[in-house]
């Protein structure tokens, strides 16, 4: 099978066609996929706030490995393969912690914060053992945004041209996202969804807008294009910030006033939402007032954890305003999502999604990501007889 028979037209109508249901319920593509895709780009794992002092750890599972995640006296966060390089025991073997050094529960083996090996019974008796070498095996770290970004290729790829290259496709520059000030915001609330359906499903449907009037009524009272099946992500990287409706004071569940602006939005962002996709795992949200940044994590197939973190500004957090409206619109908007995403799963098993779906006008721009989906794992994947 060939990557170029992803999205060919279906004869005689306006309908792309889209992977076959195998893509979205067989092991061997999902194993391919944590190996071919999370596994060597980068991904983003958690809020650099969360640790705040020398010490402080937690673990991270990313594609099939899991990952100790820690803030280090001298060299701010590092993270490391959770594996000792004596037997190959988990160093850590709880979510999270804070340590002045981290040790194996086996046989003592002991590293420091900034990775080295510092101790091990009768380790004076051998001194030809290289204490760097032996110290536990580092991945790539990146902060953005606020938040800790990781890869765990041996050569990563450019962060520029991945990561901020997908910003700049969503708004031109990527100062305009610089305009929020994500990186200085603060976590008024996170939400963590356990999804029955494979990341595949809750991506492109976060790409599109043609299931909005359906199941997003609060949404699309909000954002009346919504309605018209319109998504604020456009194919060719068109920039586009959909409008509030002319008599909603805020992006909340009632259409309310939120909480002030943030402060160094420019005019063409204000009574607007963006959306962005930073593949492979990532959606960032961002309206006048706040953000919210959802990050995936596949398990299996047939199963995503999303966690979701609704962000503002540092005072709105501190002096308790009220920010409930606004997290509960977006809140609903993802459980009305994740269902639909769990309703559509068990189909792709079905015999009648053997060859496939389709793909309406409005959800062209998908084929970019089957595209780039294919294109990872090398094109050999099920597409359409």
């Amino acid at each position: 099978m060939i990557i170029d028979q992803l999205n060919e037209p279906v004869p005689g109508s306006s309908l792309l066609s889209t992977p076959t249901g195998d893509a979205y319920t067989d092991p061997t593509i999902f194993e391919r996929e944590q190996a071919e895709i999370f596994e060597k780009m980068w991904n983003c794992v958690m809020r650099e706030d969360s640790l705040a002092t020398a010490g402080e750890w937690k673990t991270i599972t990313i594609g099939r490995e899991e990952i100790i995640v820690v803030r280090t006296r001298k060299s701010g966060i590092r993270a490391y393969y959770n594996v000792c390089r004596h037997r190959g025991m988990r160093v850590c073997t709880s979510g999270e912690g804070k340590n002045k050094t981290l040790q194996c529960g086996y046989h003592a083996w002991t590293y420091a914060l900034e990775g080295d090996l510092v101790a091990a019974p009768n380790l004076t008796s051998m001194p030809d053992v290289d204490r760097k070498e032996y110290g536990l095996k580092p991945v790539h770290v990146r902060t953005w945004l606020g938040y800790v970004w990781i890869s765990l290729a041996d050569d990563p790829p450019s962060f520029d041209e991945t990561v901020l290259g997908e910003v700049k496709t969503r708004f031109g520059d990527v100062e305009s996202i610089d305009n929020y000030g994500v990186e200085n915001l603060k976590c008024g609330e996170s939400k963590t969804y356990d999804v029955q359906a494979n990341w595949k499903l809750i991506i492109e449907n976060f790409m599109e807008c043609y299931h909005c009037a359906t199941i997003h009524p609060e949404l699309t009272e909000v954002i009346p294009e919504f309605a018209d099946g319109l998504a604020s992500q456009r194919k060719n990287g068109e920039v586009h910030g959909a409008s509030f409706g002319d008599d909603i004071q805020g992006f909340t569940v009632d259409g309310s006033s939120g909480v002030s602006s943030l402060p160094a939005i420019a005019p063409g962002q204000d009574r607007k939402y963006y959306a962005i996709t930073v593949k492979p795992q990532v959606f960032i949200n961002t309206v006048p007032d706040h953000v919210i940044i959802h990050r995936m994590f596949p398990v299996s197939e047939s199963r995503t954890i999303v966690v979701c973190d609704w962000l503002f500004q540092p005072q709105v957090i501190d002096e308790g305003m009220e920010i409930a409206n606004s997290v509960e619109l977006f809140h609903r908007v993802n459980q009305q999502d994740f269902e639909a995403c769990e309703q559509t799963q068990p189909s792709m098993s079905s015999k009648a999604y053997d060859h496939g779906g389709a793909l309406v006008p409005s959800e062209h721009h998908i084929e970019e990501f089957h595209q780039w989906w294919a294109a990872r794992l090398g094109g050999n994947v099920p597409v359409p007889a």
